[in-house]
């Protein structure tokens, strides 16, 4: 089968081309950005004409955290946008009958139920931090949806909780929490420093999942039976989120984050920053009656990331 992965070189398109390789997928088909700017559709068109793939994963995005996503919401919910639309469409066009789409957990609502179901989405409003994402991401569902309904295809999404693990994105402003705070308190160790302020009251729950854990969920969707995925997300033949079932605050993330890091410095917390919703946890039981758990303990996969930050800090020095 040949499959394009859009986003390979990102956190989860990464994982998600080792883990096809390991399993001996026979035709791979990638596209750096400098190759193929997914945002512009002629060249989308071109690109599908010619190789016409069996299976598409779509991993490309633009993503960041709270800070970038109030920066830079006009680019955010522009790009975004491009990319679903026009590898999507350009997809079915080329006679693509299967394709995952990779979304996010901020598509649902502020206030949503916790743990947060699939059919929570559009019964309330959003997380004003990131609205202009988590639309975009939407529009990618709706998309999906819609093609599947007037056309019979076979383009199905997944919404993963917060990502983490090697390849992810550490720059100090853009970066999500998890791998904002495996930099600040590494910098703060090497500095010698005595306290790390951190945004908001500490008091948010976040739920983590392993970049890995969410490569092999995606594909284990990905591979479902047609009749199997249609009858779990009826009527709508819409959306599977995708977590480990589990929380912790963001004060508990930043204290196993120093453990592991070995800062022993005072954690501060900053309460006229914003703390973005105060709970998201994603209700897995839909996956997991389909048979699919994480296996990627949180503590675990930190060390496991901070070794790879490490790795890429001394690759960094070498090179100067």
């Amino acid at each position: 089968m040949k499959i394009f992965v859009a986003g390979h070189r990102g956190m989860v398109g990464g994982a998600i081309v080792k883990a096809l390789e390991a399993r001996g997928t026979d035709e791979l088909v990638t596209r750096t950005s400098a190759q193929l700017d997914l945002r512009e559709q002629s060249a989308v068109r071109e690109f599908f004409q010619q190789e016409k793939p069996d299976a598409v994963i779509l991993a490309a995005a633009k993503v960041g955290g709270i800070l970038a996503n109030n920066i830079y919401p006009a680019d955010f919910i522009y790009e975004n946008l491009m990319i679903e639309a026009n590898v999507i469409h350009q997809a079915y066009a080329a006679g693509v009958e299967r394709l995952l789409q990779l979304g996010s957990s901020c598509i649902y609502p502020q206030r949503a139920e916790q743990p947060m179901r699939e059919d929570a989405l559009l019964t309330g409003t959003l997380e004003p931090t990131n609205e202009p994402y988590a639309i975009a991401k939407i529009a990618g569902i709706k998309l999906c949806e819609s093609y599947n309904r007037q056309y019979g295809t076979d383009y199905r999404s997944v919404m993963p909780t917060n990502l983490y693990g090697p390849g992810d994105n550490f720059h100090p402003q853009n970066s999500h929490v998890l791998p904002a705070l495996i930099r600040r308190l590494h910098e703060a160790k090497l500095e010698g420093r005595d306290e790390v302020m951190i945004w908001g009251t500490g008091t948010p729950r976040r739920e983590f999942l392993h970049v890995d854990d969410m490569a092999a969920a995606s594909l284990f969707v990905m591979d479902l039976e047609k009749a199997t995925y249609e009858r779990e997300t009826a009527p709508m033949l819409s959306h599977i989120n995708v977590g480990c079932g589990t929380d912790v605050t963001i004060r508990e993330l930043a204290e196993t984050v120093a453990a592991v890091v070995g800062f022993g410095g005072t954690l501060a917390f900053d309460p006229s920053k914003p703390d973005g919703t105060p709970r998201k946890l994603m209700d897995v039981s839909r996956l997991t009656r389909l048979g699919w758990q994480a296996t990627i303990q949180l503590e675990d996969g930190i060390r496991q990331t901070y070794a790879w930050f490490l790795s890429q800090e001394k690759g960094s020095l070498r090179a100067k």
